[in-house]
């Protein structure tokens, strides 16, 4: 059994950048690269696995066909996704479903929450998180009088702040920021305002602002989290959150550092540094941009070298 690192898949966004290049070395379609889908089973974009006896298929395929390199989920569709986002422009304010209302709406997709981990983003920069209205009669008023300085919050961010985006939560990155995202794996989007932004044909982009007030929870609830960190051997491991639909830590290796979990498949995204993973008594270098899944079955490995990992699960 051996680690299962991935091919990622852009995406061009009117919103993005070349950082995803600059930063990780990726070879990006163009100047307005704004996603990288690295770790992805979701059939608008699926990775493909690089190395070992698994390479050349698709994540999706793999977890169809594999299901005992996942531990035999209950889940028909892999369940998570990792994005790493350029936002080079202001993106458009936007809102997720739960599952239960895109399952009926959307073709049976899985609903949207996610989390964001704050890589890096210029000084000053800031996010929308959530919005002020207490209740639906006045959120659709605002939206109506387009008094979105009114409506919508503003929080200041830097590098290293973590953010729970539940589904129904009204949010937007801004410009200048580099955001590792956890997601459910969904291509759900409403969008409430962009800035009446136009297309590469002159079109303004669509809003969907009947479904984006049905969903939106109102008022807006807050959910800061509270990182735990533990330190051990050469490793710090932060725990940003655990969640139903997903947990996601940070691990600060410095020398050599062992992790065992036998039972219990991870997605590894390593976003500074570098170091090479042992396992099995074999060796995979881990260089900063690259995107992994440890099977399960894998008992134990050590990672060895200076370098910042993001881990999530199921």
């Amino acid at each position: 059994m051996q680690p299962l690192f991935l091919i990622p898949v852009f995406k061009e966004r009117i919103w993005g950048g070349t950082a995803l290049h600059q930063e990780f070395g990726y070879e990006i379609p163009s100047e307005n690269t704004g996603e990288c889908w690295a770790i992805s089973a979701h059939p608008n974009g699926p990775s493909i696995i690089a190395n070992g006896p698994f390479s050349g298929i698709t994540l999706d395929k793999l977890w169809e066909e594999h299901p005992e390199l996942f531990g035999n989920p209950k889940e028909e569709i892999f369940p998570l996704l990792t994005k790493i986002l350029d936002a080079n422009m202001d993106l458009s304010v936007q809102v997720h479903p739960d599952d239960a209302y895109a399952k009926v709406n959307e073709n049976g997709e899985l609903g949207k929450t996610e989390c964001w981990y704050i890589i890096d983003c210029k000084e000053g920069a800031e996010m929308i998180f959530g919005h002020t209205a207490q209740t639906k009669k006045e959120f659709i008023h605002q939206i109506e009088d387009g008094n979105w300085d009114g409506l919508l919050r503003r929080v200041k961010i830097k590098p290293g702040d973590f953010f729970f985006v539940p589904s129904g939560t009204i949010h937007a990155l801004c410009e200048g920021t580099l955001v590792l995202e956890t997601q459910q794996s969904s291509d759900t989007t409403y969008r409430v305002y962009d800035y009446n932004r136009q297309d590469a044909e002159g079109n303004v982009r669509e809003l969907h602002l009947d479904k984006a007030i049905e969903v939106t929870t109102v008022p807006h609830q807050d959910t800061k989290t509270m990182p735990k960190v533990n330190s051990k051997e050469q490793v710090t491991i932060t725990t940003f959150v655990e969640s139903e639909f997903f947990s996601v830590y940070k691990w600060d290796v410095n020398g050599t550092a062992t992790f065992s979990y036998p039972d219990q498949y991870l997605l590894i995204s390593v976003i500074s540094g570098e170091g090479t993973l042992f396992t099995n008594g074999e060796k995979y270098p881990l260089n900063k941009g690259a995107n992994a899944i440890i099977p399960v079955g894998v008992k134990e490995f050590d990672i060895q070298g200076e370098c910042e990992i993001i881990v999530s699960h199921r």
